[in-house]
């Protein structure tokens, strides 16, 4: 029966969309009745029932026309699916729905309301509409009431018109800047201090399961376990290294979460998010869709006590929606933004930032953990600096002076931008340099069909914050001991001027999270009147404040002693030790390797990589086949591949030693390049919370190729010792 009006109402050639009654034995699906510019939109009739709330997993705008291949499954999700809200379509389930002229369905109110904001281009494949729906006036604005279409006793209830507009022929240019100027142009308040209320509901859940470690655990490791009662040490290494408290993976998130009370989260701290995304003209196509996708993975995975804001930028900046929580109102407002967004302009990285770092500044209310996400994959073509001549001219901005004081740290607690350097065009160096200084990390999404699982990683963390403003503390025991350099990467330390005790700043962990440092010290001979065969040479320490009670939380210090014997017949070396060293001697290399590579001399900089890879060989740990040794040996030998030429470093291997550095430097995982030979050492760093995320990202999109899964380097104690 079906079939016969839908015949009936293409031989009429309405310009309009209707409803169409079905049979119970019409199986064909809601896009199959889809030729040339009609569109049926299909809503439910009053008996059968209410909406349905139900929704399956994110499935965001893929774009199958631009180069993308897409899976039989993928296909027919897409189907079920509507990208711009994620939910179920379904006819007879409460929403109309609207089949483009490019074949691609969607809930009707959601594209109408995307049509609204400016967007004439379908949000799957791109395609530009000749025509498109806008909704039909309201019963009461009607001069008779409500409109009906019921030419031949439709049902009466579900007979609303719906009109489809056809679109004047406007050139490409014009078209593009009226999207621009109604984008970036609309007013926006002069403060942002309009987040929406954190909900007094939504406490945490501190009902912690059993089996899971509640504070910091620290382990101290001499380099050697015993040194001859005369002998004595002046560059003696010590590792401190520390695990932060555990979780279950289904705290990750609030939507999982079913050991609490309706009205409750998780036992994490919930989340403040504010994403700044470069929409410029060299997003358009398949890269502005693949982020569409990426963000509504993001949304989706946020829990109802996280807020967001989104905050784009091409040659200005805008924010879309205010910082509001994700619950189901909320997420589905924050999609429908995201999806109409357009690209065209420059790139205004520093006008991007300066109103991302606005959102967090101005907000009236504040969630436990807060960071700012920033993607480009561009040059800033705004940023003007001074040169001596007095002159303006184009140069690389000076980022570090741009950031707001709140993000560099100057309230005393830094906010982190993790940056994501998108494509082979963008500005590694920049990018690196806004996320050291605010304690973020930098990541190199060279393959587009990446991005999402990059970004899962990185909330994957977000959402696991256990640990917040730790300060390790080391003080010395024995009398003639004294304090050496501590090596910690990017994190800040110092050592008083009796070198008795240092400090290193740690800042936050996520759960499971791990850090290593290495402490030297002098270690005297033994005195004579010293009886005991073992002597203390330091005690280890730290505090935190826990981000769910707000209660600071000091931890038992930890001795780090070593035997005294006369005479030590055989001598070994701590493997942890001794990884720990080779990882800082990566870092030192891949430091200089990039400084030689800057001033043009590649076959220096391939020569330093090469030196490294040498000692590491020798090493040890590399010679007990230690992992994490095998894992940098690869990377750096990318590395030296990435060097081979000036063109090749320019396009990819200032960002991938860049993306390591910063990896490193902070012990975190980042994205790095798209490498399958350094895939162990790309998530060395990975949490059990940034695994289970990246496994959602990649059960959702299985058809995008990724490297083979990761191979996390074993670091648990005690360490196994080998022969010196």
């Amino acid at each position: 029966m079906a079939s016969a009006w839908r015949k009936a109402k293409i031989a009429l050639g309405l310009n309009l969309c209707v409803y169409v009654p079905r049979s119970m034995d019409d199986s064909a699906s809601p896009s199959d009745d889809t030729t040339g510019r009609f569109s049926d939109a299909a809503a439910s009739s009053p008996a059968s029932g209410g909406s349905d709330h139900r929704r399956t997993r994110p499935m965001t705008p893929t774009p199958s026309s631009s180069g993308l291949k897409l899976t039989k499954s993928s296909s027919r999700s897409s189907k079920r699916t509507c990208a711009i809200c994620l939910g179920t379509m379904k006819p007879g389930h409460g929403h109309a729905l609207f089949t483009a002229e490019c074949s691609h369905t969607f809930h009707f109110h959601c594209i109408a309301s995307s049509v609204k904001h400016g967007n004439q281009v379908c949000p799957v494949c791109r395609a530009k509409w000749k025509d498109i729906p806008f909704q039909a006036p309201a019963a009461s604005e009607l001069p008779h009431g409500r409109a009906r279409v019921n030419p031949i006793n439709w049902p009466q209830d579900d007979g609303y018109m719906t009109i489809l507009r056809r679109l004047p022929r406007v050139d490409t240019a014009t078209r593009q800047h009226h999207l621009t100027s109604s984008f970036f142009h609309t007013s926006e308040p002069t403060s942002f201090d309009d987040d929406e209320p954190l909900d007094p509901q939504m406490e945490p859940c501190k009902d912690a399961e059993p089996g899971y470690a509640k504070t910091v655990e620290i382990k101290a490791c001499p380099e050697f376990s015993a040194i001859q009662r005369s002998g004595s040490e002046e560059n003696f290494t010590v590792l401190i290294h520390l695990k932060a408290p555990v979780t279950s993976s289904k705290q990750i998130t609030g939507r999982s979460h079913q050991a609490c009370s309706p009205v409750s989260q998780t036992s994490r701290a919930p989340v403040d998010l504010v994403t700044v995304l470069d929409v410029s003209g060299s997003m358009a196509g398949t890269k502005l869709a693949l982020l569409k996708r990426a963000m509504g993975f993001v949304i989706q995975n946020l829990g109802p006590s996280d807020r967001l804001s989104v905050v784009a930028f091409s040659s200005t900046a805008r924010r879309l929606f205010h910082l509001r929580r994700m619950t189901e109102t909320g997420r589905q407002q924050a999609l429908q933004a995201v999806n109409a967004l357009v690209s065209s302009g420059g790139t205004n990285i520093a006008e991007g930032l300066r109103k991302g770092a606005k959102v967090i500044e101005e907000r009236k209310e504040k969630n436990p953990v807060c960071s700012i996400i920033l993607l480009s994959d561009g040059q800033d073509t705004y940023t003007v600096s001074t040169g001596s001549s007095g002159a303006h001219h184009q140069s690389r901005p000076d980022y570090r002076s741009l950031l707001p004081y709140s993000i560099r740290g100057g309230t005393g607690h830094r906010i982190p931008v993790h940056a994501f350097g998108f494509g082979t065009d963008h500005d590694s160096a920049s990018m690196h340099s806004i996320s050291e200084t605010s304690g973020g990390t930098f990541s190199f999404i060279e393959a587009e069909g990446v991005i999402q699982d990059a970004f899962a990683q990185c909330i994957g963390g977000l959402l696991s914050v256990v640990v917040q403003e730790m300060q390790v503390e080391v003080d010395c025991v024995h009398p003639s001991v004294r304090l050496g350099t501590i090596k910690s990467g990017s994190y800040t330390s110092r050592v008083m001027d009796d070198r008795r005790r240092g400090l290193i700043n740690v800042g936050d962990l996520y759960a499971d999270e791990e850090r290593d440092f290495l402490v030297s010290i002098n270690v005297p001979a033994a005195a004579v009147h010293e009886a005991s065969e073992e002597t203390v040479l330091l005690k280890v320490g730290c505090i935190y404040k826990d981000p769910v009670s707000k209660d600071a939380v000091p931890v038992k210090t930890e001795d780090v002693k070593i035997r005294r014997p006369e005479i030590v017949t055989e001598q070994s070396m701590s493997v942890e030790v001794d990884r720990q060293r080779n990882r800082h001697r990566a870092a030192e290399a891949m430091a200089e390797a990039r400084t030689a590579a800057e001033r043009g001399a590649l076959s220096e900089a391939v020569s330093i990589l090469e030196n490294c890879r040498r000692l590491l060989a020798e090493s040890p740990s590399g010679r007990s086949g230690d992992r994490l040794c095998t894992a940098l040996d690869a990377e750096l030998r990318e590395m030296q591949e990435r060097m081979a030429n000036r063109q090749r470093y320019e396009a990819s291997g200032r960002a991938y030693v860049l993306s390591g550095l910063s990896s490193h430097s902070w012990q975190r995982a980042t994205a790095r390049g798209d490498s399958t030979d350094s895939a162990s050492l790309v998530h060395a760093y990975q949490t059990p919370s940034m695994v289970d995320m990246l496994q959602r990202s990649q059960t959702i999109t299985p058809a995008v190729r990724r490297p083979n899964p990761p191979i996390r380097p074993a670091r648990s104690f005690p360490a196994q010792p080998s022969p010196r």
